[in-house]
């Protein structure tokens, strides 16, 4: 191509959309997710740019630190080709994708980190354990589909925020208020996590000739309603699982 063109095709969005999922295929210590973000919008930079010192500049921009979460990065992917449309044109200068990139990717990783790593994984985890005795094995399908459904779909929405707000996409991810959304997921965690507890002790119970599984399930609804308690009124979270892991050693000796 010998001159930059500043529109952008379906296929070339789609094609920066599919490298972000590789970002962190070249991570390094020195720029981390820098290698993968360059990867990820180069599509993008080569039809905007024509090959020479213009194209050239515009890579070295996104070789710079760069570290995020990595399923939310793809709000930022496509804020930096929102913004390399405009840089492309004459109406940015190149040093606002730069500060844009710099402005988000610490709190979106906070972010990112808190939804999914906290909230969405051990509330599909959970609800995938509480399966096991309904489907057995085929809960470890219904756990990954639950999880990459979630976190593909937020993706592609995080990505198309970023490719038409540009900065204001900031406002569209608070208006989404993923902290309470989490809380929701953690919720549903915990009464998955009870549930199977108190299914277990009802088993290992009746395996044992029945007589110890009522009182297993109380125990079992004791220890999460005390747990609870303990943690409302800010009780540290090691001595909840130290506590739990008493009981359990109790439970034991019992058995």
């Amino acid at each position: 191509m010998s001159a930059g063109d500043s529109s952008l095709t379906a296929g070339v969005l789609l094609r920066v959309f599919m490298r972000s999922l590789f970002l962190q295929a070249s991570w390094n210590p020195q720029g981390m997710q820098n290698l993968g973000l360059a990867y990820a919008v180069f599509p993008a930079l080569e039809r905007l740019y024509a090959a020479g010192p213009a194209r050239e500049e515009a890579v070295r921009r996104h070789l710079v630190f760069f570290n995020t979460h990595p399923y939310v990065a793809a709000a930022i992917v496509g804020g930096v080709v929102f913004h390399e449309e405009r840089i492309a044109r004459g109406e940015e200068a190149p040093d606002r994708v730069v500060a844009f990139k710099a402005a988000l990717m610490g709190p979106l990783a906070a972010l990112g980190d808190g939804f999914f790593w906290l909230s969405l994984k051990p509330a599909a985890g959970a609800v995938g354990a509480a399966l096991v005795p309904l489907l057995g094995l085929w809960a470890v399908p219904v756990f990954l589909v639950l999880y990459n459904l979630v976190h593909l779909l937020l993706r592609v929405r995080l990505y198309w925020l970023g490719l038409t707000l540009g900065d204001r996409l900031v406002e569209a991810v608070a208006r989404a208020n993923l902290p309470a959304r989490g809380a929701r997921l953690r919720t549903v965690a915990a009464v998955c996590a009870g549930g199977l507890a108190a299914w277990l002790a009802v088993s290992f119970g009746a395996n044992a000739g029945g007589a110890h599984a009522p009182l297993l399930a109380a125990g079992c609804l004791a220890l999460g309603v005390a747990s609870y308690v303990l943690v409302s009124r800010r009780v540290p979270n090691y001595v909840v699982l130290y506590l739990a892991a008493l009981l359990a050693c109790v439970a034991g000796a019992f058995l």
